[in-house]
């Protein structure tokens, strides 16, 4: 197996974890056990449906496998949506509030930085470039 074939590996590992063989595993697939084999060693790619059976039977997503199968793609899916988001920790927002340089050089009123404090609570503020993205875009007036 090659290192380039990361689909395979995961499949392998879910298939020992739930204790399968080739064979059961293409009985709940629907194909036969030298499909798996393939899969499993990087010669094949499986079909949107194969996708959403490999789901079922392994608990992989549907995304990770595509990527997997399909890692010239991973530049026209959104990071956001392949990376599950970290979780906010309370000293992300303490630092970015004691930050005052930071709070005055880009004018973060008290107002704004309440609302940004709802926002971290709700894991929508995780990083600093994410808040001025977000401050620049409820600045800005509105065109039209």
């Amino acid at each position: 197996m090659s290192q380039k074939n990361g689909l395979g590996r995961l499949i392998k590992q879910k298939r020992h974890e739930l204790a399968l063989t080739q064979r059961a595993l293409a009985d709940q697939l629907g194909v036969e056990a030298s499909h798996v084999a393939y899969l499993e060693g990087g010669k094949r790619k499986p079909s949107l449906t194969l996708m959403a059976r490999l789901e079922d039977a392994l608990g992989i997503s549907r995304q990770q496998i595509f990527l997997l199968s399909h890692p010239e793609a991973a530049g026209v899916v959104n990071r956001s949506d392949r990376i599950p988001p970290r979780k906010p920790s309370a000293g992300d927002w303490h630092r970015l509030v004691t930050d005052r340089a930071f709070v005055k050089r880009h004018r973060i009123t008290r107002r704004e930085l309440q609302a940004f404090k709802e926002l971290s609570l709700l894991g929508y503020v995780l990083s600093r470039h994410q808040l001025l993205a977000i401050l620049t875009m409820i600045r800005e007036p509105q065109e039209g």
